[in-house]
């Protein structure tokens, strides 16, 4: 018999009994979709979390006053970290900026402080104001929707100069025109210059609600950098081989600095991408193979589910094989019908699966955490399924194969 004969009466069979097809197929459903969706989202931080990375430099490093991922771990090592690690200063910024020779620029950036940003009636409460130097635009990457980044004499000016998130021209300036407007952060009026391009939100967390002023600005606004105020610097290197050779020698300098004996630890962190990602990798590692085990369960019961009810369809149709048997078919082509059958129902159930799992990620998408659907992932989660119905629809195909056609015949 011929496979696209075999498909039609595998299909049909599903067609004739279609609402216990339906109840068949929940649980590949159900379980493909889970394994996608779950899938997805890992493979969507990922990206978020590479992504991230790139905006800053393939090839850039910070340094921070601690290791967030040594000097975390529970009270006693932060309670270590912070009686050994002293603050960032702008001091120390300067000292590195004048000594680094593989490092092309180095930026400093200063802590958020949520403040009441105004425009005339218009008030916003708790937005973040940034101080950053200068060069933070080059280094980051900053994606510019409408006007300019602040230049080093307004930062060494100290001019009241701002560059704002989306968000912040949307509630304050609802008629556009931000660039030459005014806001007001505690009492002082900051000019617009800059518009950073929209990015959304993130684990519900908006990304364009901020305003960005020159780092100088920023300390004679809120007082010195310190005490909670903390500061952190990025650098690039001059080329990306020398890149590990740069970040060597900012640790250097920040050792000699810090006046740090050789047998001493560091009393500051240097975090790279590979340390982010190697982090990332640790933490996300066994998350991702529990997060994705645990929705396969579904994918097992539900192939059971199959192999139940391809039992129950052997026996419905003893007869109907004892007739196919008497007039010619042989083991093997009654074998093919049940398991391509079984795989033809497996599949229904991953496709349908595949098509959830696309709709609930663009939805996800929309409102969480963007998702990311590859093609690999649908690849797989097709075969898997197929497998399943493989294995589900081996042993009632076996038994059908093997019925006696005389006492099929004689069936009821």
């Amino acid at each position: 018999m011929k496979f696209i004969e075999t498909l039609k009466l595998a299909l049909a069979a599903v067609w004739a009994h279609k609402l216990r097809s339906v109840l068949t197929l929940l649980g590949m459903i159900i379980g493909v979709t889970a394994v996608i969706v779950v899938y997805s989202l890992i493979q969507g931080f990922n990206k978020y979390v590479d992504e991230k990375i790139a905006n800053i430099g393939a090839k850039s490093y910070q340094v921070y006053r601690f290791d967030f991922f040594k000097d975390f771990r529970d009270q006693d090592t932060i309670a270590a970290a912070q009686r050994r690690n002293k603050e960032l200063l702008l001091d120390d910024y300067e000292f590195l900026r004048e000594r680094l020779q593989l490092t092309s620029e180095l930026g400093a950036k200063a802590a958020g402080q949520p403040s009441q940003v105004k425009r005339g009636g218009e008030i916003l409460e708790g937005v973040p104001v940034n101080g950053v130097t200068a060069n933070i635009a080059t280094i980051e990457k900053i994606d510019i929707a409408d006007g300019r980044f602040f230049t080093n004499s307004e930062n060494d000016a100290g001019a009241r100069v701002a560059f704002v998130g989306s968000d912040i021209v949307d509630k304050l300036f609802p008629n556009g025109a931000a660039i030459g407007g005014e806001i007001e952060i505690l009492g002082l009026d900051f000019r617009v210059i800059g518009v950073q391009t929209a990015k959304g939100s993130v684990f519900g967390r908006p990304q364009d609600n901020f305003v960005t002023i020159p780092i100088k600005t920023y300390e004679r606004t809120f007082g010195p950098i310190g005490r909670g105020r903390w500061l952190q610097f990025t650098g690039i290197s001059i080329t990306d081989p020398l890149f590990n050779d740069a970040i060597e020698e900012a640790r250097h300098w920040m050792r000699v600095r810090r006046r740090l004996p050789a047998n001493e630890e560091d009393n500051f962190a240097i975090i790279s991408p590979d340390v982010i990602m190697g982090a990332r990798d640790r933490i996300i590692g066994p998350i991702a193979l529990v997060a994705v085990a645990v929705p396969g369960i579904a994918l097992l019961i539900g192939g059971i589910v199959i192999m139940n009810i391809m039992l129950v369809s052997v026996t419905e149709r003893t007869k109907e094989i004892g007739i196919r048997k008497a007039l010619g078919a042989r083991r093997r082509d009654i074998l093919k019908q049940f398991l391509v059958e079984a795989v033809t129902l497996s599949a229904i159930g991953g496709s349908i699966g595949i098509i959830l799992a696309w709709l609930i990620g663009i939805i996800v998408s929309a409102y969480i955490l963007e998702t990311y659907l590859s093609v690999s992932a649908i690849i797989i989660a097709i075969g898997v399924s197929s497998v399943i119905g493989i294995l589900a629809g081996i042993f009632p195909a076996w038994r059908a194969a093997r019925l006696d056609p005389i006492e099929a015949l004689r069936a009821d």
